[in-house]
């Protein structure tokens, strides 16, 4: 039972974590990275598809990215999506490929991406200490229904507070790396 309550509660936080990871990959740095436009969705004969579906992003140097279409009569509609999906980013189609120049972050840039990212990681500790409180309350509604003892439930109380704190640390350092990336020229 305890066991169960343990794995829930690491595998919700992972999963927590991953999410921040997401959050973090869409607040852009100075550098070119593909997953700047991994929200990006193209309209395709009628359907929102991933730009991944429709293009190959790679990155051509350290401030722009190349996207390459599949199909040729796609330009039009990637370069509309990639304008249209709010990154602050102004494609370029040439006929053949689109190139998606990164404009240099100004210093008051930086400062509002580290705040939007420093954001992102409190909403990460929000969700990490409620998926603490459910599993606490999973151990107590055993213990109510005399199926644990008090030690084993002071254990796993314990046990579940160490994930909690090693996933906080998660946090911390992924924040940490973010934060130096976005006040890096």
């Amino acid at each position: 039972m305890i066991e169960e309550i343990l794995l829930d509660a690491e595998e919700r936080m992972e999963k927590s974590l991953s999410s921040l990871d997401s959050a973090f990959n869409k607040i852009r740095t100075g550098r070119a990275h593909p997953n700047i436009l991994d929200n990006v969705h193209v309209d395709y004969y009628g359907s929102d598809t991933p730009i991944q579906q429709v293009a190959n992003v790679t990155v051509e140097d350290a401030r722009s990215l190349l996207v390459t279409p599949w199909e040729k009569n796609m330009l039009g509609a990637i370069e509309k999506a990639i304008m249209s999906a709010d990154l602050g980013l102004n494609p370029s189609n040439n006929g053949d490929v689109i190139r998606v120049p990164m404009p240099a972050l100004t210093e008051e840039t930086r400062k509002e991406y580290t705040k939007q990212a420093k954001h992102e990681a409190e909403n990460s500790r929000v969700a990490l200490r409620n998926i603490r409180r459910d599993a606490n309350q999973h151990v107590k509604d055993l213990l109510k229904e005399k199926e644990i003892s008090e030690d084993d439930e002071r254990k796993a109380e314990q046990n579940i507070q160490k994930l909690t704190d090693s996933s906080i640390a998660k946090v911390e350092e992924k924040f940490s790396a973010k934060e130096v990336d976005l006040l890096a020229i």
